[in-house]
């Protein structure tokens, strides 16, 4: 799985996209907001190590996601 922080300009917020292997988008949410469902993509009990890379994560940068 694959993550990627878009910057937003005026009123519309930054954004977190997860993406699989393929890079198919497969979540998209805003990276002020608390995660939730993360149980659907794998994630469930990892909400505190995914918020801080996303806090650590540089503005279009596609990164493996490795938590």
């Amino acid at each position: 799985m694959y993550i990627i922080k878009v910057k937003g300009k005026a009123k519309i917020p930054d954004y977190i996209q997860l993406r699989d292997e393929n890079f198919v988008l497969i979540a998209y949410f805003r990276a002020d907001r608390p995660l939730k469902n993360l149980d659907k993509y794998g994630l469930d009990g990892k909400e505190s190590a995914l918020k801080q890379l996303i806090t650590d994560l540089p503005f279009g940068k596609l990164q493996k996601l490795e938590i």
